[in-house]
């Protein structure tokens, strides 16, 4: 049985990655693939882990060769999905989720529509702010930069099937592990994973059971 395709996209400083990152230590049914990334990492990202950071002109050469599920260029860098690190783990019965953007989100949904699509809000534009300025990582510049983007990519929210708000942290990811489970509750996927019960169910009657 081919596995699920999560797709979970936000604005930056929605705290997408930590909710992420909680639910699948909850569900360990659940695999993360890393992206690939053209930026520098950030203080406390690990290679390979975080990402897969790599130069602007190996990126560009792996497009070129055709090795992406996805990409997109956010924030004048590149990101994207590699192929072997989603389809495999399909093909093997095992769930996938990505953390993308909504660019990402679309090119996967071209492929994949039965893909289930996340999107992560904030509670207010305020909360957003506050906690892109808590990283202490980037400059006012950047700052600005992002509150600008986030607006756009916030819009994009209704191609998802899914939307969660948080607000409440413990909540959010309370909200992401019950759409793993409805994900996997689903006609069609109960078919197959109960196929012998449901026949032998609905067969012919043998007569009283006793």
């Amino acid at each position: 049985m081919r596995g699920t395709l999560y797709i979970v996209a936000a604005p930056s400083g929605a705290g997408k990655s930590s909710i992420v990152n909680a639910a699948l230590a909850r569900d360990a049914d659940i695999c993360l693939s890393i992206s690939f990334t053209s930026r520098g990492p950030r203080p406390g990202e690990e290679q390979g882990r975080h990402y897969h950071f790599v130069t602007s002109a190996e990126f560009e050469r792996m497009i070129g060769a055709g090795d992406f599920f996805e990409y997109a260029k956010v924030h004048e860098d590149w990101k994207g999905t590699a192929r072997q690190s989603v389809e495999p783990q399909l093909a093997a019965g095992r769930d996938v989720l990505l953390e993308i953007d909504w660019q990402g989100a679309r090119q996967v949904r071209a492929q994949v529509p039965d893909a289930v699509g996340i999107f992560i809000l904030p509670p207010s534009r305020r909360a957003l702010e506050e906690r892109m300025r808590k990283r202490g990582q980037d400059s006012e510049a950047v700052i600005q930069r992002r509150l600008a983007a986030a607006h756009e990519e916030m819009s994009h929210y209704d191609e998802f099937d899914y939307v969660i708000v948080n607000e409440d942290f413990d909540t959010a990811v309370g909200e992401m592990c019950a759409i793993f489970t409805a994900s996997r509750l689903r006609r069609p996927m109960q078919q197959l994973r109960h196929g012998a019960l449901i026949h032998a169910l609905l067969g012919p009657q043998d007569g009283p059971t006793g």
